[in-house]
């Protein structure tokens, strides 16, 4: 969430998508997330909005 600015529910209605980095469960109610993994996905809507803003 501090990552990206999303809230905890559209973090993981994106997971159900497919649209968003599966978590790694770290205990029984704890997960976490690679994050090289966000990182990659934050770059990606990065170079989705520069290549919608060329057309």
């Amino acid at each position: 969430m501090d990552c990206t600015g999303l809230a905890r529910s559209t973090i993981y209605k994106y997971i159900a998508e497919g649209a968003f980095p599966k978590s790694v469960k770290l205990g029984p109610r704890l997960v976490a997330w690679v994050e090289e993994e966000v990182q990659a996905w934050i770059a990606a809507r990065i170079g989705e909005r520069d290549y919608l803003m060329l057309d």
